[in-house]
């Protein structure tokens, strides 16, 4: 096929080509990256913006490499030292580097919509817009190499969507605040998958289920025959909206074992985004078992995961 996206904003509207495509490119540059010289030259003379309106390392770092693996020069954003304590408007900070000539605009901010915005306002300056994570909304670049860590773990000569059907997923934690459950929830059914949610139901509430996942607010049940479990980051200040008692009872109820993990099928894998709280959402014994924990290589994934996509927005050949 041939990538004809401008922007890459969710995965709501992705279609299976798409994703299929974004499987195979990413699997290219994981050989790219095992290579000595780990270089591309498709971006070379053009210019990266990280506009991070928010705390970042791993998707930032991310970025950063993959952007400077295609030979692209990057520059990193800085909300505190910007003219935006004078008053400037983020709309018109992205024009200003619209005006100087830059190629692509990697954007995160903690309100839902803004990369949108942007990417509406810079669209007839030929600029190209991700969205790394824009509020409670979505985060499509995570839902994607989550997709590929996956299907690599299922096939690693030939990781493709069509491994994930009839396969049971489990995400765990914080869903209704998670910008990554929402992406990876739209990614899992487009492939196939059985996408059930896990939670106390004030963090997993009823409302799931119309978006097509299968809601439990009891553990035992939702773990029961899955193939992956993903675990979301637990925030302290979820116990000051009294929306969990403590941690230590949420690690109780929900936290992921050794134990726990008997009820899914075998050779069940584990995922989480990052960061973690150890011994909150998964034990430390759990999180550093290489048999079972997939976390590492996520981080891995991410960068081939960011490069494919930086490749296939800036005009490299599928």
């Amino acid at each position: 096929m041939v990538w004809q996206r401008r922007h890459i904003l969710g995965l709501r509207d992705f279609t299976p080509p798409e994703y299929e495509l974004v499987l195979r490119t990413t699997h290219t540059f994981q050989g790219v990256l095992a290579r000595q010289n780990r270089k591309v030259p498709t971006l070379q003379g053009k210019t990266v913006v990280n506009l991070f309106f928010e705390s970042s390392t791993r998707t930032r770092s991310s970025f950063e490499m993959a952007a400077k693996g295609l030979s692209a020069d990057v520059l990193n954003f800085s909300p505190s030292t910007s003219s935006l304590t004078k008053g400037e408007t983020i709309l018109d900070t992205a024009r200003t580097y619209c005006a100087m000539g830059v190629a692509i605009l990697i954007v995160r901010h903690r309100e839902p919509g803004v990369p949108h915005l942007i990417a509406r306002d810079v669209d007839a300056w030929g600029v190209r817009v991700f969205n790394a994570g824009d509020g409670q909304h979505e985060h499509p670049t995570q839902g994607l190499l989550d997709l590929y860590t996956l299907c690599h773990s299922l096939d690693p000569d030939q990781p493709r969507p069509q491994l994930l059907r009839g396969k049971k997923v489990v995400i765990v934690g914080d869903v209704l605040h998670s910008r990554v459950a929402r992406s990876n929830l739209w990614a899992l059914q487009h492939c196939g998958a059985e996408v059930h949610l896990a939670g106390p139901p004030t963090l997993v509430p009823k409302l799931f289920r119309e978006l097509g996942a299968t809601v439990h607010h009891q553990l035992a049940p939702a773990l029961e025959g899955a193939h992956f479990v993903m675990a979301l980051r637990i925030q302290q200040e979820r116990i000051d909206q009294q929306l969990i008692p403590t941690l230590r009872e949420y690690h109780q109820l929900y936290g992921l074992n050794h134990e726990r993990l008997k009820a899914c099928a075998p050779g069940v894998k584990l995922l989480h985004p990052g960061p973690t709280n150890r011994d909150v959402e998964i034990t430390s014994e759990l999180m550093d078992d290489p048999q079972l924990s997939l976390i590492d290589r996520q981080v891995t994934t991410g960068l081939a995961s960011r490069m494919a996509l930086l490749y296939l927005l800036g005009g490299g050949k599928p």
